[in-house]
């Protein structure tokens, strides 16, 4: 209680450093502002559950099982991977195993968001249900855990319930749409994940890499099962920072080079100037005769 009551900035009894605050220091987000934001992606998002409604009842897949797969599975990319290789007439085993190695990445998630979150060991296997790409997205952009928190369960809830109701308005609304290859109703989840992920890219690193990802993946896709590419992409991120050690170890180098040569010039000229100290000792004698004998 000693530490949450010391004023801010204070050290201890001991003298030590106040320890920093475990996560970033930006100002607090009031939970207004964090509730609206949340509620705009869960909405925006929620509703593009009525695309996959209407792609996995024209592949095939009947009312029940459209509905199972958004309460159950709850993860957009792997539901539109499952049902696109499914209407390709792709074995529907290998279709499953594309869509789990799509679905493999929430679990990278759930290890940053559990230590950020914190919460209950009850709670944790139900919050584990939301764990996609748009809660991590709206969960890391908050300053404080307490906004974190807001931000994942407004955004969970809200997407959870309208992807489910609007995947089964989808289903139910399939045939009077009519080819829905046509529409193109597969390409809305990633364009919404596009959206949130663009503003996250600030620097040039960043950017770097997710474009290196992006030509991996694109690469890649016509060659390896569903689910794969999106995987193997995130080798972009070692590479470059590969690329970054040895840009930066090949800087310090010519660094280290330049202070050596340095030194060596200055090296040069001290042993040029010990060496003429003894010359210039050797010629005072003469310079003093010599005017003494202009004087006299």
């Amino acid at each position: 209680m000693a530490e949450q009551t010391a004023p801010p900035g204070s050290a201890g009894a001991t003298g030590a450093p106040p320890r920093p605050p475990a996560q970033d220091a930006r100002p607090e987000k009031p939970d207004a502002a964090v509730v609206r934001d949340a509620l705009g992606v869960g909405i925006a998002v929620g509703l593009s559950g009525f695309a996959f409604g209407v792609t996995s009842a024209g592949s095939g897949l009947s009312l029940l099982q459209t509905c199972a797969l958004s309460l159950l599975v709850f993860t957009g990319a792997s539901q539109f991977a499952l049902v696109g290789a499914l209407a390709a007439g792709g074995n529907p085993y290998t279709a499953a195993a594309g869509a789990f190695f799509l679905g493999i990445r929430n679990a990278f998630y759930g290890l940053r968001l559990s230590q950020l979150l914190a919460l209950p060991r009850p709670v944790r296997p139900f919050a584990a249900q939301w764990v996609i790409d748009e809660t991590t997205a709206v969960t890391l952009a908050q300053p404080t855990r307490r906004a974190a928190r807001i931000g994942f369960t407004v955004t969970g809830i809200t997407l959870y319930v309208l992807w489910n109701l609007t995947t089964l308005v989808g289903a139910l609304g399939a045939e009077a749409l009519g080819d829905t290859d046509a529409w193109g109703l597969d390409a809305a989840s990633p364009a919404v994940f596009l959206a949130l992920l663009a503003p996250m890219l600030r620097s040039t690193v960043e950017r770097v890499t997710a474009g290196l990802a992006v030509l991996l993946a694109l690469t890649l896709l016509p060659v390896l099962p569903a689910g794969l590419p999106v995987l193997l992409s995130a080798l972009a991120a070692p590479v470059v920072l590969f690329l970054m050690g040895r840009t930066g170890r090949g800087a310090d180098t010519a660094d280290r080079a330049g202070g050596a040569d340095a030194d060596a010039d200055g090296d040069g000229e001290k042993a040029t100037s010990l060496r003429r100290e003894p010359e210039q000792a050797e010629q005072m004698p003469e310079q003093a005769e010599r005017k003494n004998e202009e004087r006299a």
